[in-house]
């Protein structure tokens, strides 16, 4: 009996069931976009963990603990460090003026039609890359845990996750979310328990085997408690530290100005909710980064590096599902498999979500035609024809680019383009009276120029590492700088806009107190 294939199944069945109610109430743009504007606190926060709480988290994170102990940890903080920026910053002003997008923001005291375009295509670059990572760990995965070849594999995870953007939306979007943060959860604390129970519950126990971690073989044991196992001088060379910073630089800001996790603060009724499900994202998020620490360790002082190794090559996204099996048997295996499984269903579909939405709304709708719908339900009906578009695509690139890609590549490059187009912006035009239209094209089409080109010319890039001609892989530490300095000297250089400066007022008004913002729905 495949046990984890019943187990993926059950986990599809259910979520299907949860599309076929969400399509029933999906009447009108509101309810396809946002919800209904109708999610709760708890439940939002939830929903933002499990989008955010991806493959590269549960997988990536807990197998760079196993490896580089301390570096890994510091890369686990980066993400949760990361929200601070979101509460502070970004959740209030994004759900009092905007609609559906990150763009409504940029649009309600700028010119309309440069700003969607230009920001349209942000979404859509960081939306496709770190689909298309998604994409790959998904077809990698699935085809080691349950036999299925990686192209079947990539295509599977794109019809299902095509399913719940197009026929449920938001809503059945949302509640994917939920259900997979709540598994993930689950699978988290029995892992984290068992581990400590292999080490008698005794931190003093776990924290001294990790100071001696003893992979097998002839190799010395390793203390992952040191720092620089991954970022230092003597293994990363001269730029190891700086590029530890560009890292922790592109996840705290880059996270700030991802679409798919914006797009979630429309779903709640009003900023206050949307304050308070930044604060639960928070707590769940950091609890999970805590476990992955907990299990990252204790897998290398129990799994040794034979159990990890295909063909030669060691594969570290396996450290958390290879655990469970060492620690809990088939069974237990099975169930963490399925939650993987589900962690990049409910990401990619979140992804899906917020692309679809940003082009038929942004672009179709605003750029095109001048904010005027055609015809009702005109701009829902581009957004499900945008997700069959963004979906096929994102296979189509994920098959032709194989499951040998690297695939923290290209998430660096939608947390770096985030970072470094789509955040100076937001917080100039809130914070920022005299910023306008042209430093906002200019923040915009620099940002994302730069960050992009700089990661194809670092060691990760096209020239491989010994030929890189940027020598970080993280280029957030350039690119974010430039992104701000082209938009502030591109308002600098231009000729005031009174316009833009007239309504500044009255989008700290609104962004503030919520006076004038898009309320709730009744289904």
């Amino acid at each position: 009996m495949n046990t984890p294939l019943i187990m993926f199944l059950a986990f599809v069945g259910l979520t299907l069931l949860i599309t076929f109610w969400a399509a029933k109430k999906n009447t009108g743009a509101s309810a396809y976009f946002a919800a209904g504007r109708s999610i709760t606190g708890w439940q939002n926060g939830l929903a933002v963990a499990g989008d955010y709480m991806s493959a590269a988290s549960f997988l990536g994170i807990s197998g760079m603990i196993y490896v580089a102990g301390y570096d890994g940890f510091m890369y686990s903080v980066g993400f949760l460090v990361a929200y601070i920026t979101v509460l502070l910053i970004v959740a209030e002003p994004l759900r009092n003026a905007g609609k559906y997008t990150m763009a409504d923001l940029l649009a309600y005291r700028l010119k309309p039609r440069p700003v969607r375009a230009l920001a349209s295509l942000s979404t859509l670059v960081v939306s496709t890359f770190y689909m298309i990572a998604q994409m790959v760990g998904a077809g990698a995965i699935i085809k080691q845990l349950i036999g299925v070849s990686f192209e079947p594999a990539v295509i599977g995870v794109g019809v299902l996750m095509l399913v719940y953007v197009v026929f449920g939306g938001m809503l059945a979007t949302t509640w994917v979310q939920i259900i997979k943060a709540l598994l993930l959860m689950v699978g988290a604390v029995m892992l984290s328990y068992l581990v400590l129970k292999f080490h008698h519950f005794s931190f003093t126990e776990f924290f001294n085997s990790v100071a001696h971690a003893d992979y097998g073989g002839s190799a010395p044991p390793k203390n992952l408690m040191e720092p620089g196992l991954q970022f230092g001088v003597a293994v990363a060379g001269p730029w190891g530290p700086i590029d530890l910073i560009s890292l922790c630089l592109g996840l705290v800001l880059g996270t700030a100005g991802l679409p798919h996790i914006l797009v979630r603060f429309y779903t709640v009724p009003d900023a206050k909710t949307a304050r308070s499900s930044v604060v639960w994202a928070m707590a769940i998020i950091g609890l999970f980064y805590i476990m992955t620490t907990l299990f990252g360790f204790g897998a290398a002082t129990i799994i040794e590096k034979a159990q990890l190794t295909t063909d030669g090559k060691l594969d570290v996204n396996m450290v958390a599902p290879i655990l469970a099996k060492v620690l809990g048997g088939e069974f237990f295996f099975a169930f963490i498999s399925a939650v993987a499984f589900a962690t990049i269903l409910a990401v990619v579909a979140g992804l899906t979500m917020s692309a679809s939405a940003s082009f038929a709304h942004d672009f179709y709708s605003n750029v095109l035609h001048h904010g005027k719908e055609n015809r009702p339900g005109q701009e829902i009906r581009v957004a499900r024809i945008t997700a069959f578009c963004v979906g096929a695509a994102s296979i189509g690139f994920a098959i032709y680019l194989g499951p040998t890609v690297n695939a923290a590549f290209l998430v660096g490059l939608a947390f770096s383009v985030a970072a470094s187009a789509n955040l100076p912006v937001i917080v100039l035009s809130v914070f920022w009276k005299r910023f306008n239209t042209t430093g906002a094209v200019a923040g915009l089409s620099v940002g994302l120029v730069v960050s992009i080109v700089l990661i194809l010319l670092s060691p990760s890039g096209i020239f491989g590492k010994e030929g890189a001609p940027f020598p970080l892989k993280n280029p957030g530490i350039v690119s974010i700088p430039i992104g701000f300095l082209a938009a502030w000297l591109g308002t600098l250089l231009s000729a005031r806009d009174p316009e833009a400066e007239a309504k500044f007022a009255e989008l700290k008004v609104r962004a503030h107190t919520g006076l004038g913002s898009e309320k709730a729905t009744s289904h």
